[in-house]
């Protein structure tokens, strides 16, 4: 979409393989966000205001500058394919990639319809990440964040299309760092999902097990229909994936553009993109820049992922903590790796220093 959008790539040959048509709404992005952004015509809702809950704090919080963000999957996809279908120097292929070969003057990329040769493949399936990744290594952390949502529709008006639920703790906590989400679309439609971070998946009949009570006995709703389903599992970890090894640029999940303390992935991979897009319009051949704070983001993640995985703290009263004592502004910043140092240690002192300080301490060591 952003090679698109710039007539700098006009002329530029572009391949697009993937296995998959994208012709199904399989998911849901949330992101937050200020101003208006490269997708704002297909953002399904968004919302100024969140609601938090659990045992410890409980309140409306305004997220100004920013606003909360929904795009549903089917929507992205036509917005791009569209476009994309309008442009002569686009080709796409619907075919499984079976290799890539990387050589001093071009890389290669092969599949059922034979090979590619390109100055550079931008890459983000998993399958084909650096193969110098390494999960079994000491002090590394690995949770995984996965969940089930419905979307549902009542014949009653009943929810607020003005305020969101970011995260409602006030759940069973006993597998881990367990939260609902509620985002309401309009008075009689949300999508509703529960989610959890965890080393291992709930069985099936878990997840819509806990969807089912949280409806009927926290949102008091008997009556509806669910209209949409979706499940996913993303990985929280603070494994290192490198950005580039020779012509073969890494993005998305392959690239490490997942933050580990939280699963989010939407916004930072616009940020890894719009970066690419300027490096090769300065003639760069190489996008495997971390700033200080992408490194120091990563270092928060690891800390705050050693604390949960060692079970040292709960979840829910570490975000409790953070959001109770800090301006939501605040903590979006931080969870983009966008805050400031004075911020960044004001978060740091909401939660238990008898708890984070050894933990930091040793992972600094480490």
């Amino acid at each position: 979409m952003r090679l698109m959008e710039d007539p700098f790539f006009a002329e530029k040959r572009i391949l697009i393989l993937d296995a998959s048509p994208k012709q199904t709404n399989d998911r849901t992005w949330c992101f937050w966000e200020t101003g208006t952004g490269l997708f704002e015509s297909i953002v399904k809702h968004s919302w100024e205001q969140v609601q938090f809950a659990s045992k410890g704090f409980s309140g409306p919080l305004q997220l100004h500058p920013y606003r909360y963000k929904m795009i549903e999957g089917i929507d992205f996809y036509q917005m791009v394919l569209n476009k994309a279908a309008i442009c002569n120097n686009i080709q796409f292929l619907q075919e499984n990639v079976l290799k890539i070969s990387d050589a001093a003057s071009s890389i290669t990329v092969s599949s059922a319809s034979g090979n590619f040769n390109a100055d550079f493949v931008f890459n983000s399936i998993p399958a084909f990440a650096s193969s110098k990744t390494n999960i079994d290594k000491k002090g590394q952390y690995h949770l995984l964040q996965h969940f089930k949502g419905w979307v549902i529709e009542t014949a009653a008006p009943v929810f607020d299309p003005a305020i969101a639920t970011l995260m409602d703790f006030q759940v069973d906590q006993s597998a881990g760092t367990t939260f609902m989400y509620v985002m309401p679309t309009s008075p009689t439609r949300a999508l509703i999902e529960y989610t959890l971070f965890t080393e291992a998946l709930l069985p099936e009949n878990a997840y819509d097990k806990a969807l089912r009570n949280y409806i009927a006995d926290k949102l008091q709703i008997q009556e509806y229909q669910i209209v949409h389903e979706e499940f996913g599992v993303i990985p929280m970890t603070n494994q290192s994936f490198p950005l580039q090894e020779g012509r073969l640029v890494q993005m998305g999940g392959a690239g490490g553009q997942i933050k580990g303390s939280s699963g989010y992935a939407f916004q930072f991979i616009q940020k890894r993109t719009a970066a690419i897009v300027a490096g090769l319009k300065k003639n760069h051949s190489y996008f495997n820049r971390k700033g200080l704070k992408q490194i120091m983001g990563q270092f928060y993640d690891t800390v705050l992922l050693q604390v949960l995985q060692k079970r040292k703290m709960s979840g829910d009263q570490i975000f409790s903590q953070i959001f109770e004592k800090n301006s939501p502004a605040s903590v979006l910043r931080f969870l983009d790796n966008e805050s400031s140092l004075m911020e960044d240690l004001k978060i740091m002192n909401s939660v238990p220093t008898r708890i984070f300080f050894p933990a930091a301490i040793q992972e600094l060591l480490r």
